[in-house]
């Protein structure tokens, strides 16, 4: 294995006086792509700033080996300048890089960085991040207000980038697919899994199971020894002081693993009064704005207990598509038909009902008071803001301190206090940990009443939908049965032409994409090529010159530290040599084939 470029060493940090996390060990090397794992709040964004040296940890090393370019794309990034180009070259990209850049992720260069989307910024920060060719990527839930054609981007984008990555995500299929190793945060501690995202859930079943029993085996230690202690008349008699602090020694233990033991998220719904069996019926539905067209005449039909996922590129019009199926929205053409006896529960992807200046507390009680009406009966605001983990000293802090994934359990919390027999989630994946998202789909899956939802993704949807309706940007949709993998095999090539949201690249841009280029590599891999060349030339000498070094006998006795790094680097050398060889075949065979 190669040394690490990036390492953290027994890395201890508290937060308001209790440790956050201790004994950390993270060790990145080139091209390893790994998962950070944890619930909301265990302090995995802070890991990630301590990697990027923008948090400063109470104990441990940090190690970096010199000459290592570190890029940290934030769960909410700043895009600034006047231009998304001006943006993308701020951290030192070269303009051609950073045209390509956003090019491959559907943005202009030229627009202004004003009244961008959510997903707009989202790719102008990756674009950027991927632009400054780094040796190690930070991510922080970087598929966040992506749909997944600039997820699937992404991956390809990770897949060719010589940079190690590590990978703040709950989006399951997209670690599945570029993750090699796994990090996890739990219970204050970081376990490590060298193998990919697939392979995470068996094992953190196992070691959680594994601790349960080893909590278990401690209570019944306890239990004995109490009783010996207490009760028998040796005991009395005795006074065996070791076995008293052998006894308090195992509650204290007891107690900090009940501590450490994370409180489930609690999630119920109702699923209100009863409804007629047709929710919605559209037939020949038709919208657009202006010149552009939304949605050419299509029909559905959504029946009681249907689970309906709406996928497509952002801004295709799902939202829209929504609000005509809620009659929230006319239709240009064509007729919409509700049902009877609706009650809807809708959780807006834009937050736009959470107001920054009110405080949790406001939030979930807005007409007052210090009870909050749920499914029907009366619940002190205090004890059901724990159902969903807050603490008592949140409620009176304004939502605007709140985390990304607190936001997100604040709306949840607001739309399931009241009974519902349409439940309408836009985005709700967003920056929630994988925890919760198992909750919510065991609750969804259980749920007797009818839900749209609105996702990027896929693993999400194949759990839950029952059929899927396709967006492609350009007014054209499409009804599936079953999740995206369904949609996804029985519509090759639905999206294959650009949404009309997906600007043109400039001039100076789309030659890349024109047929005269594709009978040669692409600049960034010709450019690639030329420096393999040069290091598959520099490697062998550098390897035989350490091995030299190696062939005196009296190198171990006379200076030990000077062999165990000679050692290292020769590793390291032949790591790297044999990595470049591959990439080089793998490029050379890209030209011949272009050829």
């Amino acid at each position: 294995m190669a040394a690490p470029i990036l390492a953290l060493k027994d890395v201890r940090l508290a937060d308001a006086g209790s440790s956050l996390f201790e004994g950390v060990d993270i060790a990145l090397e080139p091209r390893v792509r790994a998962a950070l794992v944890g619930r909301n709040g265990a302090g995995k964004s802070t890991l990630l700033r301590i990697l990027a040296d923008q948090v400063e940890f109470d104990a441990g090393e940090r190690a970096v080996k010199p000459g290592t370019r570190i890029v940290f794309v934030p769960q909410e990034p700043a895009v600034t300048g006047a231009t998304i180009l001006d943006y993308a070259t701020s951290g030192g990209a070269a303009p051609h890089e950073a045209e390509a850049a956003l090019a491959d992720f559907g943005l202009d260069p030229r627009k202004p960085t004003t009244g961008l989307s959510g997903g707009e910024i989202r790719r102008a920060a990756l674009a950027k991040a991927l632009a400054e060719q780094p040796d190690v990527l930070l991510l922080d839930e970087p598929t966040n207000h992506l749909d997944v054609l600039a997820i699937q981007t992404l991956e390809a984008e990770l897949a060719a980038s010589r940079a190690a990555a590590l990978i703040v995500s709950h989006d399951r299929a997209f670690l599945t697919r570029v993750t090699q190793r796994c990090y996890w945060l739990y219970a204050r501690r970081l376990r490590t899994l060298d193998k990919g995202f697939a392979a995470f859930d068996d094992w953190s079943r196992k070691l959680v199971a594994d601790e349960e029993e080893t909590l278990r085996r401690l209570n019944k230690a306890i239990e004995r020894e109490t009783y010996w202690f207490y009760r028998s008349i040796t005991a009395q008699r005795t006074r065996n002081e070791g076995r008293a602090r052998e006894l308090n020694k195992m509650r204290a233990e007891r107690a900090e693993r009940m501590r450490e033991a994370q409180r489930p998220l609690e999630l119920a719904i109702d699923a209100g009064g009863y409804a007629g069996k047709l929710v919605a019926e559209l037939k020949g539905v038709t919208k657009g704005f202006g010149e552009r067209v939304i949605l050419k005449p299509f029909s559905t039909r959504i029946l009681r207990g249907d689970r309906v996922a709406i996928v497509g590129p952002n801004g295709a019009g799902k939202t829209t598509l929504v609000k005509i199926m809620l009659g929230e929205l006319g239709p240009d053409a064509g007729t919409v038909k509700l049902g009877t006896g609706l009650q809807i529960a809708y959780l807006d992807q834009a937050r736009e009902d959470l107001k920054p200046g009110q405080t949790l507390w406001d939030a979930l009680t807005p007409l007052g008071g210090d009870s909050v009406l749920v499914r029907g009966e009366s619940r002190h605001v205090a004890a059901y803001a724990r159902d969903f983990l807050f603490k008592d000293v949140q409620l009176r802090q304004p939502v605007s301190t709140l985390s990304g994934g607190e936001r997100n359990r604040l709306l949840l919390a607001r739309a399931l206090a009241k009974p519902a027999n349409l439940l309408v989630l836009d985005e709700p994946t967003n920056d929630l940990d994988m925890d919760t998202l198992d909750l919510l789909e065991d609750l969804l899956a259980d749920y007797d009443g009818t839900l749209i939802l609105v996702s990027h993704d896929r693993d999400f949807i194949d759990r839950l939908a029952t059929s899927t309706i396709a967006l492609d940007g350009r007014g054209n949709a499409v009804e599936t049965p079953g999740g995206w993998t369904d949609f996804a095999r029985q519509n090759p090539g639905f999206f294959a032409a650009p949404a009309l949201t997906r600007a043109p690249p400039p001039a100076s841009v789309r030659p890349r994409e024109e047929p005269k280029k594709s009978s040669k590599l692409s600049y960034k891999d010709a450019r690639r090529l030329e420096e393999l060349n040069a290091l598959l030339e520099k490697a062998p000498t550098r390897i035989a010159a350490l091995e030299k070094e190696l062939e005196d006998p009296q190198l171990y006795a006379r200076d030990p530290a000077r062999f165990d790094r000679v050692m290292k680097a020769l590793d390291a050398a032949r790591a790297g040599l044999s990595a470049a060889e591959e990439e080089w075949l793998a490029l050379e065979e890209k030209r011949e084939a272009l050829n």
